[in-house]
């Protein structure tokens, strides 16, 4: 029996936001609210298209993410639960996150959240100062941030996550530092950390290419990843991955599904799917995304459906495995594969131990402190 195959995770895109940020190239839509009625109807009829994975599988978790799923009023998240609710196996769903801006929550929505099991709130923080909140495009202010974490403390959510930027134009160190010790402050339970890249049709990209976007230098860039390690472990959070921390037993269960590759399904605008050996994605556009579900299809584009073979789900597994901080365990690897990470890596195992990029012990084979700062050099050469 394929014992990897009872855990799943589900993802629903919900693409509505009340503004864009600068920096983000998600799929998301602003002023579009006259959509959101139509766009949950047709998720639902997407949702009973899985019909089968979702009765075939041990649902372990659900993950809303956007855009911004709070934006949109309280009563579609709660059509979403209910219909999945009546049609998968939810004995064993552990966590359910739903994405948030600090400005677009309020009481009524936390009580309809938690009454749903919704146990689990992560929230886009960005950063503590609101001269930079203002120049990335943010809504909301940090006195905003601060009160609505006391609202949702108050509603009996403990499970909390902040993410956190850091690189941002005309961003200092202290400024990093400042926010994060903030933060620790409010014995906040997780903490995504992730460093600003410029995207491709985003309003930051047009204003980095004409060399209007001053970023931090390299090693101050380098500096707020370390720095922040350091405090942060210091503080009682662990790292795990390479770009989130969490107090013990607060690790994001939905993440990690992704990062041992196990399956996976997307619904809505956009979303990705890794299922049945294969991986695919979601059209991008609210009309092809309506059209296909009324002929009864999935919304995917057929001709970038790619089947995963053995070789490429061992190369996904190594590289996504390489970012947890414990690494690959050599021994669960051997089971679930029937071969070991060395007879896979052979030789460029050796070379990334000499080259101080990985390191191996009797149980586990994991990234250096060094390999985290060149993983990418790793992962290119474990690609078939």
């Amino acid at each position: 029996m394929n014992m990897e195959k009872k855990d799943l995770g589900l993802y629903i895109h919900i693409p509505f936001c009340e503004s864009k940020c600068y920096y983000c190239d998600f799929n998301s839509h602003v002023n579009k609210n006259y959509l959101v009625e139509k766009y949950i109807m047709y998720l639902k009829k997407e949702l009973d298209l899985y019909i089968n994975d979702l009765k075939g599988y041990n649902l372990k978790t659900i993950f809303f993410g956007g855009g911004t799923p709070s934006a949109i009023d309280e009563k579609y998240i709660y059509d979403i639960l209910n219909h999945i609710y009546k049609n998968a196996d939810i004995s064993h769903l552990k966590e359910i996150t739903l994405e948030a801006n600090p400005k677009t929550l309020n009481t009524e929505k936390l009580k309809v959240y938690k009454s749903l099991g919704i146990n689990r709130i992560s929230l886009g923080v960005q950063t503590l100062n609101d001269s930079l909140l203002t120049q990335i495009g943010r809504i909301h202010t940090t006195r905003d941030f601060l009160d609505t974490y006391e609202l949702i403390r108050s509603q009996g959510f403990e499970n909390i996550n902040t993410d956190i930027m850091f690189n941002l134009p005309n961003q200092t160190y202290k400024d990093v530092i400042k926010t994060l010790k903030e933060i620790i402050k409010l014995d906040i339970k997780h903490i995504s950390y992730y460093s600003l890249k410029i995207e491709e049709g985003t309003p930051f990209h047009v204003k980095y290419e004409k060399d209007e976007l001053r970023l931090p230098e390299e090693d101050v860039e380098r500096k707020m990843y370390h720095g922040a390690i350091e405090l942060l472990e210091k503080n009682g959070y662990k790292q795990y991955e390479i770009s989130n921390f969490a107090k013990q037993g607060y690790e994001c269960n939905h993440n990690i599904i992704y990062w041992k590759v196990k399956p996976y399904i997307g619904v809505g605008l956009s979303a990705h799917s890794n299922i049945n050996s294969y991986r695919y994605g979601n059209t991008e556009k609210f009309e092809e995304y309506f059209k296909m579900i009324d002929e009864n299809k999935l919304p995917i584009y057929e001709e970038e459906k790619e089947f995963i073979d053995k070789d490429m789900e061992i190369a996904e597994y190594i590289i996504l495995g390489l970012r947890l901080i414990h690494g690959i365990n050599k021994e669960y690897f051997s089971k679930r594969f029937g071969i070991t990470i060395r007879d896979v890596l052979g030789k460029k195992l050796d070379k990334f131990i000499e080259e101080g990029l990985l390191e191996e012990n009797d149980y586990n084979v994991k990234l250096t402190k060094k390999g985290l700062d060149l993983c990418n050099i790793v992962f290119m050469e474990v690609l078939p």
